[in-house]
């Protein structure tokens, strides 16, 4: 455990803030920042032109931003708890512009990765909004406020589509990162604004070898993971990168287990309520990515397959944009069954909800209708499971480590989402069919993607059942419960 929170002396502190402002300004920062990671989807396809480079590295530009979110989060949550939450988050949002602003002026792909990598070390807004309506907000406020936080990043991907498409198919592509940075600066100004920094700081000194040792094992996992099926899964590289994460990540836990101020807590992620809600969101990461990857798919394959819709780009994010505006409107029921029933309960139905949307997808694929339905179906679970999450979180860790316990948990869906990608990329790739020389995916291997995804879903189902039955974390958790109820598995 570490020590006691800090809270900094002196009256300069201003009045309780407006809950409606906080809420709404940290919610358009993390619609910011996911849109930032789905702006780039419809010009993929186009970028080895714009960038006079090969497909294989253009795709640096998607990679980049994974690797780069994926040690950020942890890391930002981490100095967040010790030296302020609302300073971590200007610090992303500032990066987030400058990101944009390089990629923006880019027509080369060096800069394009560098301003990608930046804009991938934001990654920890939604996190760090989360941990700061803890500290900010009142208790009867935080359960809803907190899954609308967590709602905002189904939110910002599912409306950046269309938003993408639509400025790509009508202006120049570096309109599109010209936009990332004025919505940037718009939320940086915002939360400079009406967005207090909290009080609640842990202190102590920052572990830069565990923040180093957690950075080449995660990117060795990562790197392997997503660029597995372009090298080749038993390629040397491949296999290198993976047990160079492994004997990194075991070395570095060993380190944690014996800093005296660890980058992340092992003990207390080894919780049964942290690590199980961690495991169930690798789960659910992997089966929202899923159906990511499937829909678009399916609406722009040509119909002489006999199951593609021949659909465009806009077309695809004008079916998609619906699951965003599903897991908003659906926040407040999140919130309503944590405080009746228990978070554990909220993400069971997530999970629940979730799989059957996946088994309507596998007998509901052929009307473009058919796949609004199923990402809406989906979107709400989701949205169920994303808002009970931080709650479970926050009830098993103490003030002064929310920041870091909700990164790691973030990291965690991220994860699902990167396996997801490797998992379906092989399922697609095997399963076949040839048109016009062309070699496309079939249909049942949609269907196995499908699947897997509700399979993951029901996993996450099994996992959330094992959590212990608690009353949400509405206030701060009396420590002897919190004591009580936070043992570790074994």
């Amino acid at each position: 455990m570490s020590d006691a929170p800090v809270r900094s002396a002196g009256s300069t502190r201003p009045a309780r803030p407006n809950p409606n402002a906080v809420v709404a300004v940290l919610a358009l920062a993390g619609i910011t920042v996911s849109l930032m990671q789905t702006l780039v989807i419809p010009i993929v396809p186009e970028l080895p032109n714009y960038l006079n480079a090969s497909a294989s590295n253009a795709a640096w530009a998607v990679t980049a931003t994974l690797l780069a979110a994926a040690v950020a989060t942890p890391v930002a949550g981490r100095i967040g708890d010790m030296f302020g939450k609302r300073l971590m988050l200007l610090i992303s949002l500032v990066l987030l512009v400058a990101g944009s602003v390089v990629c923006a002026l880019s027509d080369t792909l060096v800069p394009m990765i560098v301003g990608r990598t930046l804009q991938g070390l934001a990654a920890a807004v939604v996190p760090l909004g989360i941990s700061i309506m803890r500290d900010e907000l009142p208790p009867e406020r935080l359960a809803g406020s907190t899954a609308l936080m967590s709602a905002s990043l189904g939110v910002g991907g599912a409306l950046g589509l269309p938003t993408a498409a639509f400025i790509a198919d009508h202006y120049d592509w570096h309109v599109l990162f010209w936009t990332s940075a004025a919505l940037g600066v718009v939320a940086f100004a915002l939360v400079m604004l009406l967005v207090p920094e909290s009080r609640v700081r842990s202190g102590g000194r920052f572990d830069a070898v565990g923040a180093v040792g957690l950075a080449v094992g995660l990117v060795s996992l990562l790197l392997a993971v997503s660029k597995g099926a372009d090298w080749g899964w038993a390629s040397g590289t491949t296999l290198g990168l993976f047990a160079l994460a492994v004997v990194v990540l075991v070395a570095w836990g060993f380190f944690e287990l014996r800093a005296a101020q660890p980058l992340v807590d092992l003990r207390t992620t080894v919780r049964r309520q942290v690590l199980f809600t961690n495991l169930a969101s690798i789960a659910f990461g992997f089966s929202m990515f899923a159906m990511s990857l499937v829909l678009p798919q399916l609406l722009q394959l040509p119909t002489q397959t006999g199951y593609g819709l021949g659909r465009s780009m806009m077309t695809v994010g004008l079916v998609m944009a619906p699951q965003g505006l599903v897991m908003m409107a659906f926040a407040p029921v999140s919130a309503a069954i944590t405080k009746a029933r228990g978070p554990k309960i909220t993400l069971m139905t997530g999970a629940v909800i979730v799989a059957a949307g996946y088994g309507l997808n596998i007998v509901l694929m052929s009307e473009v209708w058919h796949l609004i339905l199923v990402s809406c179906v989906i979107g709400a679970g989701v949205g169920f499971a994303y808002g009970a999450m931080p709650a479970l979180i926050m009830g098993a860790v103490p003030a002064s480590e929310t920041a870091a316990a909700n990164s790691l948990n973030t990291l965690m869906r991220s994860i699902g989402t990167s396996v997801a990608s490797a998992v379906a990329g092989v399922i697609l790739a095997q399963l076949t069919i040839s048109l016009g020389g062309h070699t496309l995916p079939s249909e049942n291997g949609f269907k196995v993607v499908m699947a897997i995804g509700a399979g993951a879903a029901v996993l996450a189902f099994v996992l959330a059942a094992f959590l212990p039955g608690r009353r949400p974390a509405d206030a701060e958790p009396d420590p002897a419960a919190a004591e009580l109820s936070a043992e570790p598995v074994g």
